[in-house]
């Protein structure tokens, strides 16, 4: 029934060479749905290359014009567009500095390349809903980070930390949700999030054994793991939910 729902449904994925981008795009193909996926990378989503992609290649999202000309591609590929998921997640080369030596340069690039352009995201695709009074399902990736203040001794005598402008732009998504769905609920549009946990990248084992001892049972999550929610946010069993973030994190955040 799940799967009859989605397919030829017209999904455009942004951040889609990232890791849950990557692996959301493998499970709507299994559905049948049908994809653009825009990143500037492309090293993954070039080996999913079928007759239903249209994958739009180097697209940097920062440009709100290249947002415009994905909106133009895919219409013209497949006349609609049905939801558009927000996984892009573009840093400068010193991201992930502690507060006592961020840059305030790179602060203002990082605010606005995440939750900046996630404002002109919706601005997009709210316009183009509206415009062809198409149903659309508007799904940001925030963090669990964006809920919860980190937990620091998990990162004592380690070289990583949990940048405090991450913590703002995750929860300053969260907010943009609830906002976005407040206004348009009467339009048909349906805005949702969902609040990952750690997802394993090569953490030190230290980090990842301190992490675990938070959880219920598995710790830091496989790119799939959070890939079930937003297809529930996608599918039409969530037509009633607006609004939401979904924390899918094994239960850190209790």
């Amino acid at each position: 029934m799940i799967q009859s729902y989605f397919k030829n449904k017209v999904y455009l994925i942004l951040g889609a060479n990232g890791r849950i981008g990557y692996s959301l795009s493998k499970e709507l193909l299994k559905l049948g749905s049908k994809l653009i996926l825009a990143d500037i990378d492309t090293k993954n989503i070039i080996k999913l290359n079928k007759s239903n992609i249209h994958l739009v290649k180097k697209i940097n999202i920062v440009k709100e014009k290249n947002l415009e000309k994905i909106i133009f591609q895919a219409n013209k590929k497949f006349k609609r567009i049905d939801g558009v998921i927000h996984c892009a997640y573009p840093v400068t080369k010193d991201w992930g500095q502690v507060i006592e030596k961020i840059n305030p340069k790179s602060l203002k690039i990082n605010l606005f390349n995440h939750l900046g352009v996630s404002i002109l995201v919706a601005k997009q695709f709210i316009n183009y809903f509206l415009k062809k009074k198409i149903k659309g399902r508007i799904i940001f990736i925030s963090s669990i980070m964006g809920v919860r203040s980190p937990k620091f001794e998990n990162y004592r005598g380690l070289k990583m930390t949990s940048p405090a402008e991450y913590s703002v732009i995750k929860s300053g998504i969260i907010s943009l949700t609830s906002y976005l769905a407040k206004l348009y609920k009467k339009k048909n549009i349906l805005v949702n999030c969902i609040s990952p946990g750690g997802i394993k990248n090569n953490q030190p084992n230290k980090f990842i054994q301190r992490y675990k001892e938070s959880c219920g049972s598995k710790g830091l999550l496989d790119n799939e793991d959070a890939i079930g929610s937003i297809i529930f946010l996608l599918s039409d069993s969530s037509k009633y939910i607006n609004g939401q973030n979904i924390i899918v994190d094994d239960g850190w955040s209790l």
